[in-house]
């Protein structure tokens, strides 16, 4: 009876570090893959388009960025998503009337990724756009594309994917926790597929 419980304990024992064992592998697998998928993705080169599309976030200069590209020829539309309060300061400024470029504020529905995507394809077929870029977080570009190409893009259409020029500080933990947020997205944009 005492070698019996003896063997529980050992097993039990080796469980904690087989369980921590492949937490660790799961986690470096996560930073590695994400790494190389998601920390490193690569813009599209810039050419012009018929809109410039910011998607939601944060403001970390991407409103200004997607104005910037209008302003340097890249597009005289810019669509901006606006899923924020309506009492936001940066918005009430990126969202106001300019002479030179059209400027579209709208809250995406549903308020994702997706919402925006089916935004763009509706105001596509109201301005004829054929071609738009796409501004959004760097780790967020493969994502994002792989949901335009379900909602937007057609033998007719295209997008370019282009990244905010800005740094990312994480910590180690915030960049496990953005990738495996990026690859739960992925999934779930897998499972919905196609928007109608």
């Amino acid at each position: 009876m005492f070698s019996g419980v003896a063997k529980v304990t050992r097993r039990q024992r080796l469980r904690v570090p087989a369980v921590m064992a492949v937490l660790v592998m799961l986690l470096f697998l996560n930073g590695a893959s994400g790494t190389l998928l998601f920390a490193r993705a690569k813009p599209d080169p810039l050419v012009r388009a018929d809109a410039i599309v910011v998607l939601g976030g944060e403001h970390d200069g991407r409103e200004a960025y997607g104005l910037k590209l209008a302003e340097d020829g890249y597009g005289s539309t810019v669509l901006i998503s606006n899923p924020y309060h309506p009492r936001d300061k940066t918005m009430k400024d990126v969202c106001r009337s300019r002479a030179d470029i059209r400027v579209i504020c709208r809250a995406p529905v549903p308020s994702t990724t997706r919402g925006e995507a089916i935004m763009t394809r509706g105001l596509a077929d109201e301005y004829g756009w054929t071609s738009v870029i796409v501004v959004s977080w760097r780790y967020h570009l493969p994502r994002a594309r792989r949901i335009f190409e379900q909602c937007f893009v057609t033998p007719n259409r295209s997008v370019i994917m282009r990244d905010v020029p800005r740094r990312y500080p994480f910590s180690v933990a915030q960049w496990q926790y953005t990738y495996l947020y990026q690859y739960g997205g992925w999934v779930k944009a897998e499972i919905q597929g196609q928007c109608d």
